[in-house]
């Protein structure tokens, strides 16, 4: 059956604007505070502690294991215990990362109409793999590409990471679009020569400015990166 002007304006803007779409793990594409917020109250806890309150663990968790014992124990990493703390702490959530950890609300969509549109799509992330890999599987993703900095000789804001995930979806990197939460994925999509998206829902500290990161484009929620991302869905409601 031949193809009416309708149909065949429909396909072209079922077509993506971007030939694979990147993102950031944590705050970005996972909510993965919870495990966090569990994993260094149970550590505090052990070291006969009070418990820190879930929001300002979670503001923190883009920084990583040595900035969480920094929170909460008030320490640096001169300091002869902070080795051990860290080191704990990183045991405890290798336990548990993956217990209260999901899609940020809307992800499950995003993800299922990215591969029902055949968009390839990846993770980079300064997440070990150790720890990545095992959440990525626990929560059925399948993306075509996963990034740590286990991979590559300088992870984020390095491009090195972007280069290489483009590379191994097979497409020219500034042909890609990158989603993250914090400055470091800003700068390590623009040093890629990709279009960037600014994640505002993700662990931004409050005396940190998106606006100042200079993306190309923010959103409030998981779901907005479908109209960049698909000029078909720009009108929808989601």
């Amino acid at each position: 059956m031949p193809i009416n002007e309708n149909q065949l304006q429909q396909k072209n803007t079922d077509k993506s604007l971007f030939d694979a779409v990147l993102f950031d793990l944590d705050g970005t594409l996972i909510d993965t505070a919870p495990d966090f917020i569990s994993s260094l109250n149970l550590l505090l806890a052990e070291e006969n502690k009070a418990p820190l309150a879930d929001d300002v663990i979670r503001k923190t968790v883009s920084h990583g294991a040595r900035a969480l014992v920094t929170l909460a124990f008030g320490l640096n990493e001169n300091d002869e215990s902070f080795a051990l703390l860290r080191d704990r702490l990183l045991t405890i959530y290798a336990d548990n990362l993956s217990v209260k950890s999901r899609l940020f609300p809307g992800g499950d969509k995003l993800i299922a109409t990215i591969e029902e549109k055949q968009l390839p799509w990846g993770i980079v992330t300064n997440k070990p793999s150790l720890y990545a890999i095992p959440l990525i599987r626990d929560l059925g993703l399948k993306c075509g590409t996963l990034i740590c900095p286990d991979h590559v000789s300088h992870p984020k804001p390095h491009p090195e990471p972007l280069y290489l995930a483009a590379s191994e979806l097979q497409v020219k990197s500034d042909k890609c679009l990158y989603v993250g939460d914090h400055l470091r994925d800003i700068e390590s999509g623009r040093n890629a020569g990709m279009q960037t998206v600014a994640a505002l829902y993700g662990y931004i500290e409050d005396n940190e400015d998106p606006s100042s990161w200079e993306a190309d484009f923010s959103i409030n929620s998981i779901l907005e990166i479908l109209p960049l991302l698909f000029p078909s869905i720009s009108k929808l409601r989601y």
